[in-house]
């Protein structure tokens, strides 16, 4: 009642400024007046309104954007490609980029040949930590994207939707699973270190294997353990762990221990390249049986044809 009390006192004054206008000059300002009292009036009677159906004004709050933790996934997420590249991110994210490299250094010794002694030049191989945090920013600047873009973006959809599955199932283990690498173009191939591809031959998406978009390979660690001594176990279980079940998600390790983190799909050329026809045929068809029987019962879906 005090809103339509106040809005009646207000009303009366706006009418009475009105009215001196228009006698100050009735031809120019007595239409004006009358309308714009028209609309005051009908804005009122609106406004009154709504104050005695509800005494409270009830402002629309803006729909707060919703913060889900990327490693919480689900089923539906497969549905969308958005969903899927964001978990694949956070694995790659929370992964430390540190790698062990052999470096080749030359050493003088002296030896003993028929009893003289003579200096030699010697080779010696050393096993060194590397840091190649800065590689992917550095490829992913070179083309233009930001590195999720670039890593995520760059690697096949179908292979995309598989890595999301055994991800998941590495998560559900226990393992906590971190990738390394995901897309590499030619640039990023020519500094990458260890065991490699050529520079443009590489699963990881060289040009003379698709390039963007055509990725079919990655780099997986466990990142379980506060030491590296203590990750590098955890990702030996890990990779173990891919051999035994890796074929029910349509994936496998390629080089096995020889370059132990590299992964692709067991359907995919270079599977079978390096593992031989026999043993694609054969984790086939464990696929075929209780792979996809036991993907389908925990309500994954069965692994997309690349």
């Amino acid at each position: 009642m005090r809103l339509l009390n106040g809005f009646g006192c207000f009303l009366c004054g706006s009418l009475a400024v009105l009215l001196c206008a228009a006698r100050a000059n009735p031809d120019r300002h007595v239409d004006a007046a009358l309308a714009r009292m028209d609309a005051i009036a009908a804005r009122a009677h609106l406004d009154a309104a709504a104050a005695v159906a509800d005494p409270v004004t009830k402002v629309p709050l803006a729909e707060p954007e919703v913060n889900v933790s990327p490693l919480e996934a689900s089923d539906e997420c497969v549905l969308s490609e958005a969903c899927i590249d964001q978990y694949l991110w956070s694995v790659y994210d929370r992964a430390p980029k540190v790698d062990s490299i052999k470096v080749e250094e030359q050493i003088k010794t002296t030896v003993k040949k028929n009893g003289k002694s003579r200096t030699v030049t010697k080779t010696v191989t050393k096993f060194v930590n590397e840091d190649f945090t800065w590689k992917d920013p550095d490829a992913a600047e070179k083309a233009g994207m930001s590195v999720a873009q670039y890593v995520i973006g760059g690697m096949d959809g179908a292979f995309k939707a598989r890595l999301y599955h055994l991800f998941r199932a590495l998560d559900d283990a226990g393992l906590a699973p971190g990738m390394t690498s995901g897309f590499r173009d030619d640039y990023r191939q020519s500094i990458a270190s260890g065991n490699k591809a050529a520079t443009n031959r590489s699963y990881h998406g060289g040009s003379l294997r698709g390039g963007y978009g055509h990725g079919l390979a990655a780099d997986i660690v466990s990142v379980k353990g506060e030491t590296r001594s203590e990750r590098c176990i955890s990702s030996e279980i890990l990779w173990k762990w891919i051999d035994a079940h890796g074929q029910e998600y349509g994936i496998g390790r390629p080089y096995l221990d020889k370059d132990p983190p590299h992964i692709a799909p067991i359907d995919g050329k270079e599977y079978a390249d390096k593992r031989g026809v026999n043993a694609k045929l054969a984790e086939k068809g464990d696929a075929s049986t209780s792979g996809v029987a036991k993907a389908a019962k925990q309500g994954r879906a069965e692994p997309k044809p690349l």
